[in-house]
């Protein structure tokens, strides 16, 4: 097809959304109005029918997202992608995501079973319509699977699959024949100083590991490592009525997530007797997992980074048909699992189980691998219990009791209601175990490291209406390390956290749903701060290297679109952080056996983390001897020498890319749309961030910005990245991506009465 032909193909690919459609399985009519932005308004009679026709209307939306998710969920992306997604389909098939979702499916209580069953029976319903299928399996020439209940486990799962812990213990692990007592300096940045949630507020230092107190990992790590070992967050905050401007709580907040076509989260609206929520939904999952209100209480979370995964170098026999425990052989469970490939023949994957888990790094044949044990996979999970409890909570503490027992990814969750209440509440599962965990893999055949059971849900840390008045979490430090159980190691540095609760205390229009994006688009960086006075006090330079040296010690160290020195910063911040991978000898580490598992660990971006504490401490252990001013010098010279760019809008612009755009690019310009230029960086709160081994590009940034006026419902405010529609033929893809990209949002809306006055499109679902 020429690209007139696509387009056209694309546009017949949208359903109807108007008029009435008959559908098996509904108990009574519901009726569906679309607003303005598309966004699905649907009333129920029932809970069962609202969950049915929340499946159908995602599936109107966006099924092509939901079965590629399906797929990558239960490893059987490459089928579709192609050699590319092996890795990761690969890691899904040790991991065991189908059987875990399978089991957790059938232990749900009643009420969860009848949700998720519901939810696909409205899937399949949008199957059996008639309706048009997606471009996108018209490319692929494929045919949409039908949907079963514990899918959406699976889907749910994957997108919180080994967020946090396991990525740093992997680096560090990697890193540590080479870098020895250095190791403890690869981490996030601490600020100077960590700011903690609770209590909110207050700084700490963190607790710094000393070989000594990581002696039984290293001499695990040094048993296992080959000879040739050296050859990758979000905000939200609450106010309380007596400091909001409105007399009411705020609620505010805005995800940040890699920026993968379609969005991660759909705006919808779902009401029955029961409940009358709206907020961010996740395609291919029922209820409202993150980001929401019922009309009586909000809720809004951030990755908490408490640490729920656990690495153990095993140690195995000859045959690697056993692994040492306590001095004892015991049988690892062994099977073979088959990956089909698009346009190639299938690729085999080994699955080792030992009694902490799938092997996921290194080859047991060597005599030692590392196994995962995590929180998302060792036990029976019930996170999906909660979701139509939390839809009925009538107050903060009631969500937070609606929240017990919720444990596939951890979260701030941070809430306010009608009452006039906040609070903030780690909605986690945790398992009780040394700190030493937290840093590297532990020897599993020692006994030594193993779970002593769980924090009870009544332990976690909880928060409730604090004497300032404001929380902010922003995937900064929960408590401090005198906390009485072990929490997390890594967090990320405090900056976004530290400078939104500047603006909230300093500016009282900040307090509003309106200046809540004020404080969305911030741009004024910290660690751009100290370069700029570590650059003011360099002496020695000439030429290009000094007029851009002052250029740089001049400079506000605002991230603005406009900006042309904020351009050349991260080009300075780039090169220095090369310079740093190959003196320290770090940067030879990509092909490490242990920083493997998709999506990979990249050397380069997790000293991009690091650079700043470094600097700010002057901490030279992995310069081999040499000092700052040397890398420092050459940083400059590298920049000052090159072409001066364009402006940091033009430069951090993303690529904004459909999976299927790289296999089929004579589609890409139907399917990709044209990004806007952005400002801010991973360290501003205005997070469009970049990956350091990628280059200056926006990689990740807020999928979404919210502003809920607890009891104004109807002054609420959001955006998303692009638009509510999947379908790229939709004028609904790209049709927020503009407001979004200025840091603005626009109404939530939610009553009845406006709705049926203002919708765009109506739909009535019959039984």
């Amino acid at each position: 097809m020429d690209q007139e032909e696509l387009r056209e193909a694309a546009r017949r690919a949208v359903p109807d959304l108007t008029g009435e459609i008959v559908l098996d399985g509904l108990q009574a009519p519901v009726t569906v109005l679309r607003d303005s932005l598309g966004v699905p308004h649907i009333r129920a009679g029932s809970m069962r029918d609202a969950f049915f026709a929340q499946g159908f209307c995602h599936a109107q939306d966006r099924l092509f997202q939901m079965e590629l998710n399906r797929r990558r969920a239960l490893g059987r992306s490459a089928e579709w992608l192609g050699p590319s997604a092996f890795t990761a389909d690969a890691l899904s098939r040790r991991l065991g995501v189908e059987a875990a979702s399978r089991r957790d499916a059938a232990a749900l209580g009643d009420e969860a079973k009848t949700m998720i069953e519901a939810y696909a029976a409205g899937v399949n319903a949008f199957l059996a319509s008639g309706a048009p299928v997606p471009i996108e399996y018209r490319l692929l020439d494929a045919t949409p699977e039908p949907w079963e209940g514990w899918h959406t486990i699976a889907v749910m799962r994957r997108l919180g699959l080994l967020m946090g812990s396991v990525w740093f213990k992997l680096w560090r692990a990697a890193a540590l024949p080479l870098v020895g007592e250095a190791v403890s300096s690869l981490r996030y940045d601490d600020g100077g100083k960590d700011l903690l949630i609770l209590p909110q507020g207050a700084e700490a230092e963190r607790w710094t590991a000393a070989l000594s107190d990581l002696a039984p990992a290293v001499t695990a790590l040094m048993e296992a490592a080959e000879a040739d070992a050296t050859g990758g967050g979000s905000n939200n905050w609450a106010v309380s009525a007596e400091l909001s401007a409105t007399g009411r709580p705020l609620l505010a907040g805005d995800p940040h997530r890699v920026l993968e076509l379609p969005n991660m989260y759909a705006q919808g609206h779902l009401a029955c007797p029961e409940f009358d929520a709206i907020g961010l939904t996740v395609p291919g999952v029922p209820g409202f997992p993150h980001f929401a209100h019922n009309g009586k209480v909000a809720w809004c979370v951030t990755h908490g980074f408490a640490d729920i995964h656990d690495l153990y170098v095993e140690r195995f026999d000859a045959g690697a048909q056993h692994a040492m425990f306590r001095g004892m052989w015991e049988p690892v469970a062994r099977r073979v699992e088959h990956v089909a490939i698009r346009g190639e023949a299938p690729r085999a994957v080994e699955v080792v189980e030992t009694r902490h888990g799938p092997v996921i790094a290194g080859d047991p044949a060597s005599g030692h691998a590392l196994a995962l044990k995590s929180v998302q996979f060792a036990e029976t999970d019930l996170s999906f219990d909660c979701l139509p409890r939390m839809l009925r909570a009538g107050s903060v503490k009631s969500l937070y009791q609606a929240a017990r027992g919720w444990g596939l990814i951890d979260h701030n969750l941070v809430a306010g209601d009608t009452d006039g209440h906040i609070g903030w509440l780690l909605r986690a599962s945790l398992p009780r175990r040394g700190r030493e965990c937290g840093w590297l893999p532990m020897p599993g055949w020692t006994g030594e490291h193993e779970w002593k059971g769980w924090i009870p849900p009544e332990e976690m840390p909880v928060l409730h209406d604090p004497a300032g008045g404001i929380i902010v979490t922003a995937n900064n430090r929960i408590a401090d390390e005198d906390h009485p159980d072990y929490l997390l190691t890594d967090s990320h540095p405090p900056y976004r956290a530290r400078r939104v609760a500047a603006l909230l205390t300093g500016d009282p229009a900040t307090r509003s749903p309106a200046g809540s994006a004020t404080i969305h688009g911030d741009t004024l960086s910290q660690p751009a701060g100290e370069f700029v006075a570590r650059l003011k006090a360099l002496k020695g330079c000439s030429g290009a290297a000094e007029a851009f040296r002052q250029e740089i010690a001049g400079w506000d160290g605002r991230m603005a679109a406009s900006s042309v020195t904020a351009a050349r910063y991260i080009a300075f911040r780039l090169a220095l952080t090369r310079r740093l991978a190959t003196v320290s000898g770090l940067g030879a580490l990509g092909r490490h056996p242990y920083l493997q598992p998709a999506p990979g660990v990249a050397p380069l971006a997790q000293l991009w983390w690091t650079l700043p504490a470094l600097l700010r401490e002057n901490d030279t252990r992995l310069l081999k001897g040499e000092s700052w001013d040397g890398p420092i010098q050459a940083a400059l010279d590298e920049v000052a020498e090159g072409p001066v760019p364009e402006s940091w809008g033009e430069v951090h612009r993303p690529k904004l890319a459909h999976p299927l755009s790289a296999l089929f690019p004579e589609a890409a310009s139907v399917l990709d749309p044209v990004a806007e230029p952005l400002g801010g960086d991973g360290d501003c709160v205005l997070a469009n961030g970049l990956i350091a081994p990628v280059g200056p590009r926006t990689a990740y940034a807020a999928l979404s910005r919210y502003a809920f006026d607890v009891g104004d419902w109807e002054n609420s405010l959001w955006t998303v990245f692009h638009g509510t529609s999947g379908h790229p033929g939709s004028r609904h893809y790209t049709d927020q991506h503009k407001t979004w990209a200025a840091a603005r949002m626009t109404p939530m809306r939610y009553g009845w009465e406006l709705l049926e006055a203002e919708a765009e499109a109506r739909q009535v679902l019959r039984p």
